[in-house]
């Protein structure tokens, strides 16, 4: 067994934080602790899982697994035991997570406030769950702890004493924040409200971490804050610049609240730090990003999970301690990798079955990695609760009232058989586009048909069973799809408006996403009403691939053209149109396109990608490396990306780093023909290996005439 790296290991958990806005206020010395944490170790981006919903991807945080294995698809689940339904909990997730791993092992485990969390799960530690923040009555009434808040029961009173009631936010903590408070009609504006809910919560999680690292002995800690995501939720629409329809009287109230939300969350990491101590290795991730800047969407569509659209698909990765690199840039990282670098931090096996990888980059020498089959096949007792344990019905109610005020929920309906019915469709629609989202389109397929087939009016289940097609190369089968959705004109739900998409006002307040703007909403929903997304840009833009694939290139150029006129933002869209001038050989206009796709998303590996091919045709073969290092530097699962690295570097004389390239693409596509010709060719040269260069040379032969036998077939 490997030698352990760490003696702890602290993860610490910032939902959707980004380094879009990170990064300015690094630059403002807005945020020391963090800058000293980069300094001294390793940061990177972070890519996320689609779809991107945080319980399924904390979870795949904690486990190194997707969707499909850890059992977690969505918010919401059938409750078989009080029948209706219920909230994703720990009893939802079908594999061990890292405590339960380290807790099986014997390490002293503690963690606080996870996704999906309640009740808490018996670890060798304390675990506190998800639900212990949440304020469920006016301070001056008892709100006591739900049952299963907290393990070990014996500790209950302990941390119910140090939560922190929204009550308790005073006009000390809010002025920092918001100096222009005074202004604001409370009976008209809930932005206060929601502001010092968010507070409270998670100045409750960082109390009870702060008094584990005080008071309690431990190896492994895992504190998750949802402070972020929530700030940014409610009041990313008056973070600078100001969006097009936002009141400037408003705009100067709220401006400031989400670089307060991160410049507050590097003062908690400054406590964490300093309790931890010099020798804790430490990770701080999140699960995903939020659109900060010009993507930030106008409207949120009026489906389930909808808010969504404002996250981003990178999220942000610092790594500090013994055995770290410092100040250092890692590049590739996906969520899926943290647990089982963790486990390497520990000198544990990691789980063949784990979809992650070790962030070997992050140590100064490479760990040894070992491997078992399987976690779930050691025997032991691990701290995970039997699948049937119970949710208190109250908790329950406390959980789904906070999903319906955040959006991401629509209130439950009172016919429990139409509600569980809504949460199977939704969870089945989430785990479709999970196995769509990892190469598994077999498995995605009958789920996507069984939902266009039962509710045909949802375009979102019309459009996914078309990509599903598509990537089943059952091209026909898409193309009636798209002709239908073309031809009827068949729109989806149109984005809300702010109004409509505020909660009910007899729920709790929570982050209220657009309360306080609510007085904009026609206004905004006249602007826009011309501008609102709807089927047909996705359905030109799909039949646009068909065409492509089918070798129509003029047909192809037309339908990406149209798309482009109804929404030149649409995600990938520039992409395909860039693929579709190189084909046609109109290089200048390929390279146009590709910039377009970066002028709006300038963290695009395939953007990247598309300009190094551009470059590389245009022999301007530096420009062309550095691209192609900038794709698999945000996407290291990027074949193409390594390929055409090694094109470039091989063209520029570099051949050692040319081979590493081809042979990193192969590891990752071992069919790519071109690759094998040119390690042969790098090989046969003076100082190479001539039976590497005999190898390459015949896989290329063999591959080239698998080819030439299909397509004679």
């Amino acid at each position: 067994m490997p030698e352990p790296l760490a003696r702890k290991v602290l993860l610490i958990g910032w939902d959707a934080a980004d380094w879009k806005i990170i990064n300015p206020l690094l630059d403002q010395g807005l945020m020391p602790t963090l800058d000293d944490f980069i300094n001294h170790g390793v940061m990177g981006n972070l890519a996320t899982l689609r779809p991107i919903l945080s319980p399924m991807l904390w979870n795949s945080i904690a486990t190194g697994k997707r969707a499909n294995k850890h059992g977690i698809h969505g918010f919401m689940e059938p409750d078989t035991q009080n029948g209706g339904i219920r909230p994703v909990s720990s009893t939802s997730r079908k594999v061990k997570a890292i405590w339960n791993i380290l807790t099986q092992r014997g390490y002293r485990t503690h963690v606080l406030g996870w996704f999906a969390g309640h009740p808490a799960e018996p670890v060798n530690g304390i675990s506190i769950s998800d639900l212990y923040p949440y304020a469920t009555a006016p301070k001056d009434q008892p709100w006591p702890l739900p049952p299963g808040a907290v393990h070990p029961e014996s500790l209950r009173d302990t941390f119910a004493e140090l939560r922190m009631h929204p009550a308790d936010v005073t006009e000390a903590a809010i002025l920092p924040w918001i100096p222009r408070a005074a202004e604001i009609d409370q009976e008209k504006d809930r932005g206060l409200m929601s502001f010092s809910k968010i507070l409270s919560e998670n100045c409750s999680i960082h109390n009870a971490a702060t008094w584990i690292l005080k008071n309690e002995p431990w190896d492994f800690m895992a504190v998750y804050y949802n402070g972020i995501d929530h700030f940014c939720h409610g009041f990313m629409h008056y973070h600078p610049p100001r969006m097009e329809g936002i009141p400037e009287d408003r705009y100067e109230i709220y401006k400031e609240v989400v670089n307060g939300a991160y410049r507050f969350h590097d003062m908690m990491l400054e406590t964490l730090l300093e309790l931890a101590g010099p020798d804790a290795t430490v990770l701080l991730v999140s699960d995903h990003g939020f659109h900060s800047d010009h993507l930030r969407p106008r409207g949120i569509p009026a489906e389930p999970a909808g808010p969504a659209i404002q996250h981003r698909p990178f999220g942000i990765i610092c790594i500090k301690g013994p055995h770290v690199q410092q100040d250092e840039r890692i590049y590739g990282a996906t969520l899926l990798d943290v647990t089982p670098t963790i486990l390497t931090f520990f000198g544990l096996p990691v789980g063949a079955d784990m979809d992650g990888r070790v962030l070997v980059q992050a140590f100064e020498e490479a760990p040894e990695v070992a491997r078992i089959p399987s976690w779930e096949q050691e025997a032991g007792e691990c701290g995970m609760h039997p699948a049937d344990l119970r949710m208190d019905p109250a908790a329950a109610q406390a959980v789904l009232q906070q999903f319906v005020a955040l959006g991401y929920i629509q209130p439950p309906s009172e016919d429990q058989s139409k509600a569980v019915a809504s949460a199977v469709r939704e969870a089945n629609y989430n785990l479709a586009r999970d196995y769509l989202d990892c190469g598994r389109p077999d498995d995605a397929l009958p789920l996507l048909e069984g939902l266009a087939k039962n509710d045909p009016k949802q375009t979102r289940f019309q459009m996914h069973l078309a990509q599903c097609y598509l990537a089943l190369n059952r091209r026909e089968a898409a193309k009636q799809i798209l002709e239908t959705l073309l031809t009827a004109d068949l729109n989806p739900p149109k984005p809300t408006d702010a109004k409509s998409e505020q909660p009910d006002s007899a729920a709790p307040a929570d982050v209220a996403p657009q309360a306080t703007i609510a007085e904009t909403a026609e206004a905004e929903k006249a602007k826009s009403a011309d501008k609102q997304p709807n089927s047909r840009p996705w359905a030109d833009l799909l039949m646009g691939v068909i065409h492509f694939e089918e070798g129509n290139m003029e047909a192809a150029l037309a339908s990406l053209l149209k798309a482009e006129q109804s929404d030149p933002r649409l995600p990938n869209l520039h992409l395909r149109i860039g693929e579709t001038y190189l084909r046609q050989k109109r290089t200048e206009d390929a390279g146009r396109a590709f910039q377009q796709a970066l002028d709006i998303d300038g963290d695009s590996p395939e953007a990247h990608l598309g300009l190094a091919m551009v470059l590389l045709r245009q022999r301007r073969n530096e420009e062309a490396a550095e691209q192609a290092l900038l794709a698999v530097g945000l996407q290291h699962f990027l074949p193409l990306g390594h390929f055409y690295l090694g094109v470039a570097l091989a063209r520029l004389g570099h051949r050692q780093r040319a081979m590493l390239a081809f042979e990193t693409c192969l590891s990752m596509l071992p069919g790519l023909v071109a690759a094998h010709r040119w390690l042969a060719a790098l090989h046969s040269q003076p100082g190479g290996d001539l039976d590497k260069a005999i190898r390459h040379r015949s896989l290329y032969a063999q591959l080239l005439q698998q080819r030439k036998s299909r397509v004679r077939g």
